[in-house]
């Protein structure tokens, strides 16, 4: 179903937009917002969230006011919260979302970018061995647009 004239940016966009929901709806983003609820919902996480943020501000202010063993001793302090929110489960599980979700969002980049970079060189009778466009040598070019 190819079309012969040119799409406009809103077509694209419209596309795009499209393409966004249906990545809404796959399993990786479900999982990603069960566990940001559950996180949202679980008061030790919070309550150790909160702390996390309380000592950031106090290591800002320590260091403002040039007292090193304050901020290495706040430091130290932070990192013990910060392991045990990591040791929770669902925390962990809720990292391994966000690296998944992100995985699938940096999947579809490529896809489209290496597509449209594949298209540029087969439309102008390049080499799709090289990379290379055609068109002779003054207008060659290594990678199509998009590398």
């Amino acid at each position: 179903m190819e079309q012969t004239g040119l799409y406009t940016q809103k077509e694209i966009l419209d596309k795009a937009r499209e393409l966004a929901a249906m990545i809404a709806q796959t399993k990786e983003v479900d999982f990603y917002k069960r566990a940001e609820l559950q996180i949202k919902h679980n008061e030790r996480v919070q309550d150790l969230i909160d702390d996390l943020k309380k000592k950031q501000k106090q290591m800002v202010m320590f260091e403002s006011m040039n007292k090193p063993e304050l901020v290495s001793k706040v430091e130290a302090e932070y990192n013990q919260l910060h392991d045990e929110l990591d040791s929770i489960p669902i925390v962990t599980e809720f990292k391994q979302s966000q690296v998944d979700v992100n995985d699938l969002l940096q999947m579809v980049t490529t896809v489209i970018t290496n597509t449209v970079s594949e298209r540029i060189v087969l439309d102008t009778g390049g080499n799709p061995l090289t990379g290379e466009t055609g068109g002779g040598p003054e207008k060659k070019h290594k990678g199509g647009c998009c590398s």
